[in-house]
């Protein structure tokens, strides 16, 4: 179980990585942009970003 979380946080790592070294300045608007966003939004944006991984993860498994 601990290697496949391993694993997990691992290509999490690699995809989170994809954006910024592609695109560095798109990646500083997108900060800037979320810099600017309320806690609010942040949460619901976190919560539909939780929500659509758990989804994700049933269909695959």
């Amino acid at each position: 179980m601990w290697h496949d979380l391993w694993i997990a946080l691992a290509l999490v790592m690699v995809i989170e990585g994809v954006i910024p070294f592609l695109s560095p300045g798109a990646t500083k608007r997108m900060m800037m942009a979320i810099v600017e966003m309320d806690d609010k939004s942040l949460r619901i944006s976190g919560l539909i970003s939780m929500i659509l991984g758990v989804v994700t993860l049933y269909l695959v498994n």
